[in-house]
């Protein structure tokens, strides 16, 4: 009789297949992400469980909030490392950045500042969700100028692109990677952008899967979710995913 009232464990997301976890915001205490270094573990080790071993932390640098140098983002990377190595963890992870597309890196880019990478010359870069920045493809083109290959961070969550999918093609034509946010697939920012990201898997504009994790309420969403888990098995057996490779 008692046993009606257990709560139904939930299966849990297999995302053992993509290896790495490349955009989330698991060093501790530098931007809006992990709160502290405990905070980053337990995540970390949450994922860990959901068949990840591999973490690109991509802390913001976005000047007027978050002023996030390599320096910063190095010290906050290391401080996760020594305590992955303290629990003796098997993971691997360091640090990246997600870049705000706004002056501070186009003063990087004059100067000739290396930029921190995903992978080889991948950058992530995000802009505005409100408006499409009007001088976004020249600021794409003076990181491909730079050398650099740009991946757009969750395409599908820029609304505006919606009503003109057409900048879709045009991004993908210039060379820009598409990164899709795993939560995206199950509605957790809005139909609208479960849509979209419906829309660019369709078109196979899709490279790579990211959690853009902040918090613990992010991975319980993954868990729960056996729609993020066939498609991602489902763009796997396709071939059409980096996150492996890196």
């Amino acid at each position: 009789m008692f046993g009606l009232f257990k709560k139904k464990e939930i299966e849990h997301t297999d995302l053992s297949g993509l290896v790495a976890d490349m955009h989330n915001h698991l060093i501790p205490g530098i931007d809006d992400g992990a709160t502290d270094l405990e905070s980053s573990i337990v995540m970390i080790r949450a994922m860990y469980n959901l068949g990840y071993r591999k973490f690109i932390a991509t802390p913001h640098v976005q000047w007027e909030m978050y002023k996030n140098t390599h320096e910063i983002i190095e010290h906050g990377a290391q401080l996760v490392r020594d305590r992955l190595a303290e629990l003796e963890m098997e993971v691997e992870f360091r640090g990246a950045a997600e870049y705000f597309l706004d002056e501070h890196v186009d003063e990087l880019l004059e100067k000739n500042v290396p930029l921190l990478t995903i992978h080889k010359n991948l950058v992530l870069v995000e802009f505005s969700f409100i408006r499409q920045p009007m001088d976004l493809k020249e600021k794409l083109f003076q990181l491909q100028i730079k050398g650099y290959q740009p991946i757009i961070a969750h395409p599908e969550r820029y609304l505006y692109f919606g009503a003109h999918k057409n900048i879709y093609d045009e991004l993908h034509d210039i060379g820009c990677i598409f990164q899709l946010n795993l939560l995206s697939l199950c509605g957790y920012y809005g139909k609208k952008q479960e849509e979209l990201a419906l829309y660019l898997i369709k078109k196979k504009y899709v490279s790579l899967l990211g959690s853009d994790l902040h918090n613990m309420r992010h991975i319980n969403i993954l868990r729960a979710s056996s729609t993020i888990t066939n498609i991602v098995n489902r763009l796997l057996d396709e071939g059409v995913l980096l996150n492996p490779s890196l």
